[in-house]
């Protein structure tokens, strides 16, 4: 027969207590991390994916080949967006401190971890609805062009109803990689399981937070990537 209140020593690292007392301890602190998590992400994919769209469009819209090419335009904003992808995030979250210091009125917290995870996200996710909007067709827009619609109508009811499975297909891995870089942020005061793994399972040599942690990590990547994918088969016409 299992020993309850064994395995609680053994998970502990060798804290006397019930298992009882364990998972009334270790619980509450996973939930609240992962809703910590949960919120962080929520919000910077939200963000990422207003102002990556519009710079998407923008990239897609005044390329070479697009429907209003504008060079200058076209090539200064994707120079911002390189710059903006190659700074790793870690050194991000450090530039970004006196912004979220500005704009949350605090650099430490989950509430502050949201600004470095948006600029972050917003330069993949550009990049990520410009691809998306590339692998359409070019004939689908000539012929809405042919045919006497305006650009906000080839926008709004050609490229992107034709894109939507490819932008679902972004949004996904977006959410995935912010769910990465949020356990980053919680690693330098971010809150969140990130936060949870450092402060209870590094500096406390707990290995179960540690691994509590992970699990919970790849269940969420999990479930969005299968959520993702259900949407996006659901859009595919084809």
């Amino acid at each position: 027969m299992l020993d309850w209140d064994n395995l609680a020593y053994i998970l502990s690292g060798g804290r006397h207590q019930t298992f009882e007392g364990y998972t009334n301890h270790i619980i509450p602190t996973l939930i609240q991390g992962t809703i910590d998590t949960m919120y962080m992400v929520g919000f910077a994919s939200l963000f990422a994916i207003i102002f990556g769209m519009l710079i998407g469009l923008l990239l897609y819209i005044t390329q070479p080949n697009g429907i209003h090419p504008v060079a200058f335009v076209n090539r200064f904003v994707g120079i911002i967006v390189n710059i903006g992808r190659s700074i790793p995030f870690v050194v991000m979250i450090i530039l970004v401190f006196p912004l979220s210091q500005h704009i949350v009125g605090t650099s430490i917290g989950r509430t502050a971890a949201i600004v470095p995870l948006t600029i972050a996200a917003i330069p993949f996710m550009s990049r990520v609805v410009e691809s998306a909007l590339n692998e359409l067709s070019h004939g689908i827009i000539e012929a809405a062009t042919a045919a006497g619609a305006t650009t906000r109508q080839i926008i709004f009811r050609v490229i992107l109803p034709e894109s939507a499975p490819a932008l679902v297909g972004g949004f996904t891995l977006l959410i995935i990689n912010l769910i990465t870089f949020s356990a980053m942020a919680g690693m330098v005061g971010g809150g969140g399981l990130g936060h949870l793994a450092n402060s209870y399972g590094l500096q406390r040599h707990r290995t179960d937070i540690l691994m509590y942690v992970v699990v919970i990590l790849v269940i969420l990547v999990q479930i969005i990537q299968g959520i993702g994918q259900m949407i996006s088969r659901k859009l595919d016409k084809r």
